[in-house]
């Protein structure tokens, strides 16, 4: 098995040549980019395993690019930027990268970073039937949540899909489209319309503020991602 590809795409080669070597020396493959449209058409021919983003990009907004790369590529994605305001990070997470790591930076905390990326990507982690997040406890083979004074809610197969696929891919986008070739059903109004019920209940049953939800987040237009740090057992 080859060894997993992680793209660059920073405008300064010398940010380029330090992630370049550290990644090459902890065994990853690396290919770099100066500019989005060049990656871009890149991506036309390959898939990396993982793409670390610069926010500051001279034909390219950054956050653009990193929703598009969540969005329509399903690409993991490493935002490393010199903004360092709370609002940038929350809004690049928001819009489908996966961590946010903020320059000036050590090159081993980058590696460090896209190690436990990777290894959390591994779809076997998602052969489990409980998974733990921000205090809640999903057992899928009895269909239960417990809440950490152990209190159990049930939820119906149909919602236990849609957690399911929350918990499998958080802190990525899931669009509709994603939503609707993953669980089935044809696409159109009644989907959408189900997924959204779906959706309401498990907020309401994971407590969450209908105004401002903190671990199902909508991206209007986009689709939704969950917030959440997930562990499965």
């Amino acid at each position: 098995m080859s060894a997993p590809l992680v793209t660059i795409l920073d405008d300064e080669p010398e940010i380029r040549a330090m992630l370049a070597a550290a990644l090459e020396e902890a065994g990853f493959r690396t290919m770099g980019f100066s500019r989005a449209t060049e990656f871009e058409a890149a991506l036309k021919s390959f898939s990396p395993d993982l793409c670390l983003v610069d926010l500051s990009l001279p034909d390219r907004d950054g956050l653009t690019l990193v929703h598009r790369l969540a969005l329509e590529q399903g690409a993991t994605v490493i935002i490393i930027s010199g903004r360092a305001q709370v609002q940038d990070r929350v809004t690049g997470l928001e819009l489908g990268a996966d961590d946010y790591i903020i320059k000036p930076f050590d090159p081993a905390e980058v590696v460090a970073r896209v190690r436990a990326r990777l290894r959390r990507d591994r779809p076997a982690a998602s052969g489990g039937e409980t998974a733990r997040f921000n205090g809640w406890t999903a057992h899928f083979d009895r269909f239960s949540l417990v809440d950490e004074t152990g209190a159990e809610t049930p939820f119906s197969h149909a919602e236990g899909e849609v957690l399911r696929l929350f918990l499998e891919r958080p802190k990525r986008l899931i669009s509709r489209a994603m939503m609707q070739e993953t669980l089935g059903g044809a696409a159109g109004e009644s989907f959408d319309r189900a997924m959204d019920v779906r959706i309401s209940r498990l907020r309401q049953k994971l407590q969450e503020d209908p105004k401002n939800p903190r671990l199902i987040k909508t991206i209007y237009g986009a689709g939704y991602i969950f917030l959440g740090d997930v562990e499965w057992a």
